[in-house]
């Protein structure tokens, strides 16, 4: 359906993702592409953007910007790559197979502490998209209400929920973690009273089942982690910075577009992968829900993947928490900075 990295990804990462970044990150010097620009009578410019998951709605401002030419006009030929639990973000943006993926903070600082060389560029996400979500029988509103309840969960995120309940004062131990399969059936069930999942996926799934959820969106209770980020390599910065812009560029465009008219990016996304399984009512409702998620009054001031000082601040505080440690320059909004005219 939609991207389940609270199980499929952060597993893989703790089973060894990671090492395969710090591989690739070793063999960065000798097998890197030639990645020098090239001149504007040159043919399209290969630029790969490595998605963080399977095809959905959930890139639908992507697919309107490959769709309309945007990419093009620029003079890139943009190849999409789809990813999914065996094709992790990371390793194909260091050995330069992907110009840029989309990743997420807490990813991006795992693998730069293995020496890869990344950068954040872009920031698609403006609340990160994990949500409590419950029944209105008994909802879960603000983290102390989790407190007595069973939680459906992947047992690889259970640092999320102790960094949660760490800024909010809550007693996880008076939480029971129930380890889960990534679906809305053990809370649908009675199982469990509440899940760990994201905003997009599981509360659309029982939407579409004609079941009423309740979700607390994580990032209104200080879980402040950027999500859907931008990442390339500080040799891509340097290297193919025209590249870039004109990616990021058509990347502004496209998701402008999206919060114009999500149907519309739904119905293109169903139907520029029609072998995906994709659901058109789901999609239309994925794309609705992440719309909030994406924009807010920061990026509608300076424009789309936009951060400040302030939110990094937040970022660095939230992955401390988390047993990672970043500094501010991970964050580079220099790419942004030409796109919106800054």
């Amino acid at each position: 359906m939609t991207e389940k990295r609270t199980l499929s990804r952060r597993t893989l990462i703790g089973a060894g993702i990671i090492g395969a970044v710090g591989i690739a990150g070793a063999a960065f010097g000798l097998s890197r592409l030639d990645l020098g620009g090239q001149g504007a009578q040159d043919p399209p410019r290969d630029a790969a953007l490595q998605l963080s998951w399977l095809h959905s709605a959930q890139f639908g401002g992507s697919y309107i910007a490959l769709d309309r030419g945007w990419w093009a006009d620029s003079g890139l030929n943009v190849s999409l790559l789809q990813g999914g639990p065996n094709a992790p973000v990371e390793p194909p943006v260091v050995s330069g197979a992907a110009l840029i993926g989309i990743s997420a903070a807490d990813y991006t600082a795992a693998a730069v502490a293995e020496g890869a060389p990344f950068k954040i560029l872009g920031v698609a996400m403006q609340k990160n998209p994990f949500v409590i979500a419950s029944l209105p029988e008994r909802p879960v509103n603000e983290p102390r209400d989790m407190e007595g309840m069973r939680i459906g969960m992947a047992l690889a995120n259970t640092p999320v929920l102790e960094t949660l309940c760490t800024l909010n004062g809550v007693d996880i131990d008076a939480i029971e973690i129930v380890p889960t399969q990534y679906s809305a059936q053990p809370l649908i069930a009675g199982e469990v009273d509440c899940l760990l999942c994201w905003e997009t996926d599981l509360p659309v799934a029982m939407t579409t089942q004609g079941i009423e959820s309740v979700t607390m969106l994580m990032a209104d209770f200080g879980y402040a982690l950027h999500s859907q980020t931008y990442i390339a390599t500080e040799q891509s910065l340097a290297e193919r910075r025209d590249d870039l812009v004109a990616l990021m560029a058509g990347e502004v465009r496209g998701w402008e577009a999206f919060r114009a008219d999500t149907d519309a990016a739904a119905e293109l996304s169903v139907e520029m992968f029609p072998d995906a399984g994709l659901d058109l009512e789901t999609q239309k409702l994925q794309a609705a829900r992440q719309v909030p998620l994406m924009f807010s009054p920061l990026t509608d001031e300076f424009g789309f993947g936009w951060w400040t000082d302030e939110t990094v601040a937040a970022n660095i505080e939230t992955l401390a928490l988390l047993g990672q440690s970043v500094q501010a320059n991970l964050w580079d909004r220099s790419i942004l900075e030409q796109v919106h005219g800054r």
